[in-house]
């Protein structure tokens, strides 16, 4: 029997297991499940280009050759509604069975709804997806006064992003400061103050209490303290939410996020997750987690592949983000967790500085702003287990490239 391998969900780490289940050999039949009409495209351009240039078609990750070339089956605008493990199949919300010889779970997740009186108005959106966008931009169309529920990465990139259309913009942000989560201190002080420059409202531990309406028409949103802020458009920024009931529903391990081990499988081998639904353990935090990137969703999906097609390999690629708000590309490579201590190079003032944290002698994070040089040298630095001196970091880049000349292999391309 020929093996088939079904893919659920069509995002980057869906349609790149595809794409390298092939460029590793696999001959068998590969079935993309979609519950979009759209090809794959790219998600982050959603809250910056995309919006300021919504006549422009959406980018998509591959062609419609790359997949009739590599003959993959892509079922548009489909649901899976169960996984029979026993029979080794799924099946589609129209009835239709797939069977398989391996499946992968790419189901991604979708935005945090907070419990809040009026979240479900018209004019309270999130984003996610390309029909979020584009729902989006026309409710911008008749919109002055713009609420952000949420300072986190998207938050902010969209509050720059329509401060520069011409919206009145508030960010509320429920933490002392935006991105407080996310970065460090200084970057975080960092973007706060500038966005506040470029026109942005902030309040920071501003807590909503509810979401108003006027006759039923999107009017308000009110603060817990009783202060009210005009809304005609309110997008709810805080966070997201794994997609894991069909998992759990199967019977498959889960802990916020489908459990995988560092082959991508989960506790039945012949199913693997990958991306923003799946829960690992991190071989360099040393803890369990679930990262939501298109690096992580992208390198998981590949290591999904070569397990597949039975070259297992464990997953230690080196975690990366990146976030452009405004006159600012934030980038970050590896995980912040129990550091004790930063180093700061570069200019604050001339917005442009890196933040390089340590555990110990241990080099864990880079966090840089308008640095890309910094961050080029962090991942290659982590992902060789180089950890510099404070003294190395102070001296500057090229220092740091001689220490990674010791192990050739991590410049190449470079």
């Amino acid at each position: 029997m020929r093996e088939q391998c079904v893919i659920v969900g069509a995002g980057h780490a869906g349609s790149q297991a595809a794409a390298s289940l092939r460029q590793e050999g696999y001959a068998g039949r590969i079935v993309l499940v979609s519950d979009e009409h759209d090809l794959p495209y790219h998600k982050p351009p959603l809250s910056k280009a995309f919006l300021k240039s919504p006549e422009n078609p959406a980018l998509v990750l591959r062609n419609a050759d790359f997949y009739r070339d590599n003959e993959i089956e892509i079922v548009h605008g489909a649901t899976v509604d169960e996984i029979d493990r026993p029979a080794m199949a799924v099946r589609l919300g129209d009835g239709t069975n797939l069977s398989y010889t391996h499946l992968v779970l790419a189901t991604g997740s979708r935005p945090r709804v907070p419990a809040l009186d009026g979240a479900t108005l018209e004019g309270v959106v999130s984003l996610r997806t390309l029909s979020d966008a584009k729902r989006l931009n026309e409710l911008l169309q008749g919109a002055a006064d713009v609420v952000i529920v949420g300072g986190g990465f998207i938050g902010m990139e969209l509050a720059h992003t329509l401060t520069v259309l011409g919206r009145k913009v508030t960010v509320l942000e429920a933490a002392p400061r935006v991105l407080a989560r996310s970065v460090a201190p200084e970057v975080s002080r960092h973007v706060h103050a500038r966005s506040l420059a470029a026109g942005i409202d902030i309040i920071a531990q501003g807590k909503v209490a509810a979401i108003g309406d006027d006759n039923g028409k999107l009017s308000h949103v009110r603060l817990e303290g009783g202060r009210v802020l005009p809304a005609d458009l309110v997008i709810l920024g805080v966070g997201a939410v794994p997609n894991i009931e069909l998992a759990v529903t199967a019977g498959l391990a889960a802990e916020n996020g489908v459990v995988v081990d560092d082959h991508m499988r989960t506790s039945d081998p012949a199913i693997l997750a990958v991306g923003d639904c799946a829960s690992f353990t991190h071989w360099q935090a040393g803890r369990q987690l679930r990262l939501e990137s298109v690096q992580n969703a992208t390198d998981q999906a590949k290591n999904a592949a070569k397990t597949i097609a039975g070259r297992p390999a464990p997953y230690r690629d080196v975690a990366w983000f990146w976030s452009d708000q405004g006159d600012m590309k934030l980038q970050t490579a590896g995980l912040a967790f129990d550091a004790d201590h930063r180093i700061i190079t570069g200019s604050p003032e001339a917005n442009a500085f890196a933040v390089y944290h340590f555990r110990g002698a241990e080099l864990v994070a880079v966090d840089s702003v308008n640095r890309p040089a910094d961050h080029m040298i962090a991942r290659k630095l982590l992902a060789a287990g180089i950890s510099p001196s404070e003294a190395d970091v102070l001296a500057g880049p090229q220092r740091l490239k001689e220490l990674l000349s010791q192990t050739p292999a991590v410049l190449e391309n470079s």
